[in-house]
């Protein structure tokens, strides 16, 4: 379930409310008790990253796949390609 966020009109309250998709909107103010309640536009508060993702397919130029250019800035985690140390071991040891 989505959190929406709430301000009233004539008070100026702000607040969260966790509701269904479904839900009909909030109009009724906690605070004040007046019917000036709105629904504000948020931004969402994660980020999708990695591969298969529009930040890593489909944009151009200097802002392309900036998941592998991550990966690239840490060498000695290994990522998803088996290049890391741990990788090396398990050659070694086979």
């Amino acid at each position: 379930m989505p959190i929406y966020e709430y301000e009233c009109k004539a008070c100026g309250h702000r607040m969260d409310k966790l509701q269904k998709i479904s839900a009909d909107p909030l109009t009724d103010c906690p605070v004040c008790e007046s019917a000036s309640l709105s629904r504000l536009v948020s931004a969402a508060g994660f980020r999708l990253a990695g591969g298969g993702w529009y930040e890593t397919d489909f944009k151009t130029g200097s802002k392309k796949n900036l998941a592998a250019d991550a990966k690239s800035a840490t060498p000695e985690t290994g990522g998803q390609n088996g290049t890391g140390p741990a990788a090396k071991k398990k050659d070694t040891a086979a």
